[in-house]
């Protein structure tokens, strides 16, 4: 669970979802040290990428609207 600032001091914990990721090794070792790089454990530094390319897809209008 990951720890997100609410009103105060308190702390509130945000579910996270658990799931296999398949992954070439060689990316995923290059991850790791970019990871290392930028002070974040390797699922930090996925979870960021992932959130970094969302928000760039909705800034380019590219999100798709549900039917």
């Amino acid at each position: 669970m990951e720890a997100v600032a609410g009103s105060g001091s308190a702390l509130i914990m945000a579910e996270k979802k658990a799931f296999i990721l398949r992954i070439n090794p060689e990316v995923l070792k290059e991850i790791e040290t970019w990871a290392a790089d930028e002070f974040r454990s390797t699922n930090g530094q996925i979870e960021y990428l992932m959130q970094q390319a969302l928000n760039e897809r909705k800034k380019s209008g590219k999100k798709k609207k549900s039917t």
